[in-house]
């Protein structure tokens, strides 16, 4: 079974399937900004941002990744990415990951739209068990907002992946999980509301 592509989108956002038509509009958002990628395998900034392009692609199968392009929709910009990863549909779960945005959309209604969505689609259509997230152990920002979702952190995985520049990062998780969804549908759709 295969995660099929599908368009999710609300009043603020749009999540399309990667596409190369998004190449240039990905790059753009990208450029410059080097800190966005700190925490991540790859700098998309500069560089290392085609060979990052092509991989997402041909890994976005909906069998074990399908890559999103997010689409800022009051001005139809491209402002970032994000996928579920990890598929793993004989035990109905997945993991929302490889994210980030462009700098001007931190703090808006962009980060909490996608996560609605693709929690949304994941427990209501695809009627999963289980939705996984994960971070750096470092990084307080995204541990913050991970948190903030409500999701629960589950734990952290010591020494547990090595990072471009060497380091070797402990990755704490997080999960939400079928039965805990309606209320953090209702939490996630009023804080949308407040940031509109």
């Amino acid at each position: 079974m295969r995660v099929e592509p599908v368009v999710l989108q609300n009043a603020f956002v749009r999540l399309e399937p990667v596409d190369e038509a998004h190449r240039e509009g990905l790059r753009l958002a990208a450029r410059g900004d080097a800190a966005l990628f700190d925490y991540m395998p790859v700098d998309l900034s500069g560089g290392d941002f085609d060979r990052w392009f092509d991989w997402s692609k041909k890994v976005s199968d909906g069998r074990h990744e399908l890559a999103f392009t997010v689409i800022q929709k009051s001005d139809n910009r491209i402002v970032g990415s994000t996928r579920y990863l990890n598929i793993d549909a004989a035990d109905k779960r997945l993991e929302i990951g490889h994210t980030w945005y462009a700098r001007d959309t931190w703090s808006t209604a962009i980060n909490p739209s996608c996560k609605f969505l693709l929690f949304e689609y994941g427990f209501e259509v695809l009627q999963w068990n289980r939705v996984e997230l994960k971070c750096d152990a470092r990084n307080t920002r995204s541990r913050a907002a991970i948190l903030k979702l409500g999701a629960k952190e589950e734990g952290t995985l010591r020494k547990h992946m090595i990072l471009r520049d060497g380091f070797v990062r402990d990755t704490v998780y997080f999960s939400i999980v079928a039965e805990e969804w309606p209320n953090v549908r209702e939490r996630l759709s009023a804080r949308i509301e407040q940031l509109a």
